[in-house]
């Protein structure tokens, strides 16, 4: 997995706005745990408990005042995103983009690949064996508080991404 760094905030279009309307990064400035990263994967198997963990080892490392719900909730959110581009957009896109935006209140995830069709959460249906991969996400979403949703890249591609308050309103 090769990763990225960069400092700038998460684009816009990709996160929602933070619950104080960014005033603790204008009270104190940045903190040391604020940042974006990007990391890029083959779309295969393995690269599911690969994102996973570089997505822990990352929270960890950044120092991020995130209790271990959120974590557990964030590294869900990651494996499921992971899976469904590996399962469902691999053929078209070899390579997914795994990241990661910590900001003074709230921590996104996304996944992006270059496959044009933009997945929509199935309703609950028991007698299905799979497919509730995104309403699980989008469940565990609304349960921290938290907001997601499937964009268009300028690429023709998508972007899934999931953005949790760091502390429980």
């Amino acid at each position: 997995m090769k990763e990225s760094r960069g400092s700038a905030p998460p684009p816009e279009r990709a996160v929602a706005p933070p619950p104080d309307g960014g005033a603790g990064e204008l009270a104190g400035g940045p903190r040391t745990y604020e940042g974006v990263w990007r990391f890029t994967a083959p779309a295969v198997d393995v690269s599911v408990p690969q994102a996973r963990h570089a997505v822990r080892d990352l929270i960890r490392r950044q120092g991020a005042p995130a209790d271990d719900d959120l974590v557990q909730s964030l590294l869900l959110i990651v494996s499921e995103l992971v899976t469904n581009a590996v399962k469902h957009a691999a053929l078209l896109s070899p390579e997914l983009a795994v990241e990661v935006a910590i900001g003074a209140d709230w921590m996104r995830v996304s996944v992006e690949d270059n496959h044009p069709y933009r997945p929509r959460p199935l309703e609950t249906d028991y007698a299905q064996t799979g497919g509730r991969g995104l309403l699980l996400v989008r469940e565990i979403t609304a349960e921290a508080g938290g907001s997601c949703d499937v964009e268009h890249t300028a690429s023709g591609g998508k972007v899934i991404w999931a953005a949790l308050p760091l502390h429980a309103g």
